[in-house]
Parts: C-alpha cells; structure tokens; sequence
C-alpha cells in the first residue's frame, strides 16, 4: 500500500477496541450436527503483511453523533457513477469516501480503519464499528478469518453471504460498499445500525413484548424485505430478532446471510383466479379457536389460505363510496399479480435455530422457501408474546416440540384475532398448507393484519421508536485512557489507534 504523501514509515499497529456484553443464550444449528460454542481468541498484531500501515496520520473523529460521513466534499469529489447497481443508495457519501481513500492509495485496507468497539459475533466472524480514517465515516465492519474458515469447512459460506450481500439494494437489506482482503482476514464493509438489534430492543419493552402496532410495523419491514429476497433467488433460513437490526432513523434492515440459500426464481405476472372471492369464514376467528384448549382441525392445522380471500384495497372507504355512486369498481379479483416465490428451491442441509426451524428441516424432508414463512410466524409471535412458541427446557425438546406439539397462545393474550390468525397459517406444519408456499409476500400481505398497512409509502410511516444519537466523543476518551500517559515506547500509531486488538472467532 502506497503512503498518501505523509512521511510515514512502515511500522506495527495495534488496534484496540471496547468489548460490549454478549448474550450467548441463543443456539445456533449449522451441519448435521448442533456445534457447542466455544471462544477462541486470537491476539492480532496488523503489520505490513498484514497490510495494516498507518500511513493516514494521527487524527480526532470530529464527530458527535451519527451523522456517519461529515468529512467528505461531495463537491470536490463524486465518484458515486461506481454505484449505479444501488440506486437506493446512490447519494450515499460513503461511496465518495472510500472510492476517495482508493484514489490515494490504490486499494483499501485495515490500515484505514480505527475500530472501535465490537458490535457482536457470528457463526463465521465478529463485527465492529470501524471508522474510515479521515472522512468521519462509519461503517459496520465483519472480520473473518480465512484459516479458520477453511478449518472448519465454512470458507463457502463467507463466499454465499458476500455474493448475496452484493446483490441487495433494498432500503430495508444492508448496503455491501466494499470488501477487502488480508494475508489471515476476510473483511466486508457494510452499513452501522445504530438501534441495535430487535432482541435488545424488546428486552426493554414492557412485559418485554412489543405492543401490536410497534410488531406490525418492524414486522411489515421484514415480510417485505423477505419478499425482494424470494425474488432475487435468496432464501434466507435465519429470522429471529437478533439479526433484524433497527437504523438511525427506526427502520429496519436484516443482517447476516451466511446460512441463505441461493436459488433459482422466475418472476412472473399471475392473472387472478376468476372465482368468487372467499368469504371470512373460510377461515378461523373465533375465541373457541384462539383458546388453546381448541382441539378442532381449523385451530392445530388450518386450510391454506388463498389471496383471493382477502382483496388488495383500490381505494379507502371515503374514496370508494364516491366512485362508488359514479362508476363501477373494478373487481381486484381480475388484477394480475406479481408472483416471485422459488418454489422449485430445495435443500437438505440442517441450517438454522432451535427455536426457529421448520419442521421439514428437522424432519430431514428437505426444505424449500416455504421456511422462512414459518420463521416469519414465530418472528411475529415472539415480537408480541416475548418467547417463542415452541421453546423447551432444552434444544432437544424444543425440537420436538415444533414437530408434534400443537401450536399455543399464552393464557389471556390480548392480541387481536387477525394477529392470532395470521401466526396460525404460517405456523402450518405441513409446509404446502403454509400460507405464503405458493405465492409467497403477496399471499401474507393481503391478510386482514396488515389492513391498516399502506405498502407503498411504508418508508413514510412513523417508527415505534428512534435510536439515540451515538456519541463517538467516549470511544476517543476510550482510545486514549487505555494508554499509559507516559509510555515513551508507544509508537504514534498506537496513540491513534489504541494499544491492541483482540479478534473473537466462533
């Protein structure tokens, strides 16, 4: 790596960072087997080799809050014709920044970073909060460790999650702005969520379970977040609150790909069946059904619901009535829809969480899309109840659990019955009853809970909550009391940047 005109001589650093609390009660299926979590640390000194140099100078970060990129002069400088692929993100300074740091030095690495704190941990790496030397702009960072990757046989996984991740552009998917690599170190730079993650955000909650209104809103995110995945041949196999991260300005965005599945998908416009559109009784609200004393059919397995039965609203019903005494309302059942569900996807593998999979999985029947709708119900569940439905006393009752217990509400819920209702079909055993197995989103979002849903101006919808600006000023004080005030023997380096680094794989 070239130096960006500063005299600077090629010299060790060592970066440090401060270790948030890690909740380690969630347990994670990868393989045949259920692999047992266990810490390794690595103490990783960056040098040359390691392509980690700083040559950038020693520096303050200017910022105060999350305004993530203030150092950068669009002006001066607009290289975002590198982005046209994300128009979502186009006009996102953070191309400018790092196509910027490019420029000067030719390629990007560690040595441009100062990280500083981890954000948390997965299967195959940890994430942290990086700040792009210079420009004032943070960024998510995860860090993986290409020998052990290759020790354990997950080296195609990190390969899966970074083509994937390379083909999002989605408001409510992560934004991939670049990725390098190092001599031991894979590393993929990705948008920061400064709300923390779902799991977090419901522990804080009342009764530690979202209100309705609060789950329909993160929950409408993520159904159409997984309908853009269906639709680009992704099926994501890993829902659950802990990777649903929540944006600076509340919105959501889904984290994590490395146990999806790519797949073949062909998009098509389906003309809607000409029959009389379903009446409410074809399908279950009564309390009788809702109490989990019910033993009738329509409460443990109910019929797949067909979108026919709940018609996508032309109009409100003032609008409605005034064409109403006009002109004859098209009836929506002749409307085309746009079908985009992989179908024909299949897989064997044993992928997954407890708590979250499908019985097929764990059946061993093999599995298709129609997983990530049963995710998706017991996402919606635990978001208003605060558990999941189907959890033991251990991951091995847990499982048989969700393949011979029947489903449950707790004792005096106070959910709505559309809500009871839409949990009930997606939580179908049978994974060609499920609803969403045919036609996928379209189905789901036509269901009466999501009535009050306008999806084409959800991004305009008021959040339940908004994150508090981060304050990087108390990393800088971090950085500089971890320290000794009078350690002659530390380079300027490691002043900039902080004494060490720890690396957490697991």
């Amino acid at each position: 790596m070239s130096n960006n005109g500063e005299n600077c001589e090629p010299k060790s650093l060592k970066v440090s960072f401060q270790e948030l609390s890690i909740d380690e009660s969630v347990s994670t299926v990868t393989g045949s087997d259920t692999e047992v979590e266990k810490t390794t640390s690595l103490n990783v000194e960056v040098n040359k080799d390691g392509e980690c140099v700083d040559c950038v100078g020693s520096e303050e970060s200017s910022l105060s809050s999350v305004s993530f990129c203030d150092s950068v002069d669009v002006n001066e400088a607009s290289f975002r014709s590198s982005c046209h692929s994300k128009p979502h993100k186009g006009n996102d300074v953070r191309w400018d920044a790092i196509q910027s740091v490019k420029v000067k030095d030719g390629e990007l690495g560690l040595g441009h970073f100062r990280l500083l704190k981890k954000l948390g941990f997965g299967d195959i790496g940890s994430v942290y909060l990086a700040d792009l030397r210079g420009m004032g702009c943070l960024f998510a960072m995860k860090v993986m460790d290409k020998g052990m990757l290759a020790e354990r046989k997950k080296l195609m996984r990190a390969q899966t999650e970074r083509e994937i991740l390379g083909l999002l552009d989605h408001p409510f998917l992560p934004t991939l702005y670049s990725h390098f690599e190092t001599e031991k170190f894979s590393c993929l730079l990705m948008e920061f969520c400064s709300g923390g993650d779902l799991h977090i955000i419901r522990q804080r909650q009342p009764g530690k379970h979202f209100s309705e209104q609060a789950a329909r809103f993160y929950a409408s995110e993520v159904l159409l977040a997984m309908e853009y995945l269906h639709m680009m041949g992704v099926v994501y196999r890993d829902l659950k609150p802990e990777n649903v991260l929540v944006r600076e300005d509340g919105h959501i965005m889904l984290s994590d790909f490395d146990l999806s599945l790519r797949c073949y998908v062909s998009p098509t416009l389906v003309k809607s069946t000409t029959e009389p559109a379903c009446t409410i009784s074809s399908y279950c609200i009564q309390p009788s059904c809702i109490d989990p004393s019910c033993k009738l059919p329509v409460c443990i397995e109910p019929p797949c619901f067909q979108p026919s039965c709940f018609k996508p609203r032309l109009f409100n019903s003032k609008t409605a009535k005034a064409r109403g005494e006009r002109t004859t309302l098209i009836n929506s059942d002749s409307l085309p829809m746009l079908i985009a569900e992989p179908t024909s996807a299949r897989s064997m593998s044993f992928v997954g969480t407890h708590e979250y999979l499908a019985p097929e999985i764990i059946r061993g029947d093999g599995h298709g899309s129609a997983v990530d709708w049963w995710t998706f119900g017991i996402f919606l569940y635990e978001l208003l109840h605060g558990r999941t439905p189907f959890k033991g006393s251990g991951n091995r009752e847990t499982l048989f659990n969700v393949v011979g217990q029947s489903l449950k509400f707790p004792e005096g819920s106070t959910i709505s019955f559309a809500a009871k209702d839409l949990i009930r079909g997606l939580l179908v055993k049978d994974p060609q009853k499920r609803l969403g197995y045919k036609r996928g989103a379209t189905e789901i979002k036509q269901h009466p809970f999501f009535e009050s849903v306008n999806w084409a101006l959800i991004r305009s919808n008021q959040p339940p909550e908004i994150p508090k600006p981060v304050d990087l000023s108390f990393f800088n004080q971090t950085n500089k009391s971890s320290l000794p005030p009078n350690d002659k023997g530390a380079s300027d380096s490691d002043r900039s940047s902080g004494p060490y680094l720890d690396f957490e794989f697991f």
